[in-house]
């Protein structure tokens, strides 16, 4: 004969077992659509604006590149200001836009983006939530190092919302999503 308590752990017991798996989507790929999504980013009026992925990228050649941080050293000192050096040879090659995604909030990446007085091509989006990342099946639980979920640091070469190129880097590493990496894929 069980006892309340018995019942109560089994009843536990079973929820914890039949609890729901967290889905993770697959990497984007070349040939794939991206996903639609709403970022956030302050305009040159210093508004906050919304905007869908699909209006900013839809028949146009875009990068859409993403850094696990704001802030941190490889996404300032280097990821974030490759792009912003070679925008010019990036539009002289047919490149519309530059759009930075990080998983920080409109905020942040609007500080993030006055720290480059020269940039006039990269539009810093905010992906508050990680919703367009875990879209993209690019995040990273770095929750061990107290960042939560991120970014994988990734570049992609959209051309009319369709994947050209897709450069995912592995773990830490920044060896094929520079801006160069990019130039040498147009």
């Amino acid at each position: 004969m069980f006892s309340p308590l018995d019942h109560a752990t089994i009843f536990i017991s079973e929820l914890v077992i039949s609890k729901s798996p967290v889905v993770t989507m697959a990497p984007i790929a070349v040939g794939d659509v991206i996903p639609d999504g709403t970022l956030a980013y302050f305009d040159e009026q210093d508004q906050l604006q919304q905007a869908s992925v699909h209006s900013l990228a839809a028949g146009k050649k875009v990068i859409i590149f993403g850094v696990p941080g704001a802030f941190t050293p490889t996404c300032s000192v280097k990821h974030v200001p490759g792009f912003i050096e070679k925008a010019g040879e990036l539009k002289s090659k047919g490149i519309d836009e530059i759009l930075l995604v990080s998983v920080n909030d409109p905020f942040v990446m609007k500080a993030w983006a006055k720290t480059y007085p020269d940039n006039k091509d990269v539009k810093f989006l905010a992906d508050g939530s990680a919703t367009y990342t875990h879209a993209l099946g690019l995040e990273l639980d770095l929750s061990e190092k107290g960042l939560g979920t991120r970014s994988r640091r990734f570049a992609l070469l959209v051309d009319d919302l369709k994947v050209k190129v897709a450069n995912v880097e592995a773990g830490g590493e920044f060896t094929v999503s520079s801006a160069d990496d990019i130039l040498k894929a147009i």
